[in-house]
């Protein structure tokens, strides 16, 4: 096999196991769709195109040339790595912008850290094998595309107890600030039809954040969204029913509401 056909064979597989498209990779890249399939199908591109490609997929060309699908990615983290990362809130704080696309040199100009306490954290998210670190200053992260956290693991109980009542003391009053609650009766198949429109909500949610990495920090803002729904009645109408009452029969379209 040539040295083309190696590189080429590590974009794609990269790109299989990212589940990205060509259209997503030409939108990072800053190109039309047309170009990049004219790219990967014949081979005939510049040096200067590559970088373009590796940097939107954080790769070097050395991991292009190893097989990637026989590499461990982490579509969720052990109970014992989360236990690690909510023992010391600081290494889950920086994993947490690792995965959304941090570098070091941002993590030192942003927060109160020197280097030296950030590449001690490095090295025990490496040891954890939540990450790649190569010192001084690169960074793999080894969480996949599609990396979710625990449901109902440390991570999570962090975040119930500590996250989302800061969250939710605000009154979402800013220019990109948003809130919803919405409240009713609905079937079984309606249901499911709202849980997949939150999917893809979140799954649209994740592609601007990826496509927006590159750009530059002074660009962006921090910014989180809960995604939730579930079957689920408020406490003080629970306590108002008729003994016996069953949940979802007529008494309880007095209890629907939006707001």
């Amino acid at each position: 096999m040539s040295a083309t056909q190696a590189l080429l064979r590590g974009i794609k597989s990269a790109l299989r196991l990212r589940k990205l498209t060509y259209r997503q990779l030409a939108q990072t890249v800053g190109v039309s769709e047309a170009t990049i399939k004219r790219d990967l199908s014949r081979g005939h591109f510049s040096l200067h195109r590559l970088d373009e490609i590796c940097d939107a997929l954080q790769l070097t060309l050395n991991d292009l040339t190893q097989p990637i699908e026989g590499r461990d990615v982490l579509t969720q983290l052990s109970e014992a790595q989360e236990v690690a990362l909510t023992s010391h809130p600081k290494n889950l704080v920086v994993t947490y912008l690792l995965v959304n696309d941090w570098t070091f040199q941002e993590l030192v100009a942003a927060f109160e850290m020197d280097e030296n306490e950030l590449i001690d954290i490095l090295l025990r998210l490496d040891k954890l094998r939540i990450i790649d670190y190569r010192p001084p200053h690169r960074i793999k992260k080894l969480t996949a595309r599609n990396f979710s956290w625990r449901t109902d693991g440390p991570v999570h109980e962090f975040f119930v107890t500590r996250f989302a009542p800061e969250f939710f003391r605000s009154t979402f009053d800013g220019p990109g600030d948003a809130f919803r609650f919405a409240g009713g009766l609905l079937s079984t198949e309606s249901l499911t039809r709202f849980k997949s429109s939150l999917e893809r909500l979140a799954a649209e949610f994740e592609e601007l954040a990826r496509n927006d990495a590159k750009r530059p920090q002074a660009k962006r803002e921090g910014c989180s969204a809960v995604l939730a729904i579930r079957s689920w009645e408020f406490s003080e109408i629970t306590r108002l029913r008729r003994p016996g009452s069953a949940r979802g029969g007529p008494r309880d379209r007095a209890t629907r509401g939006r707001s």
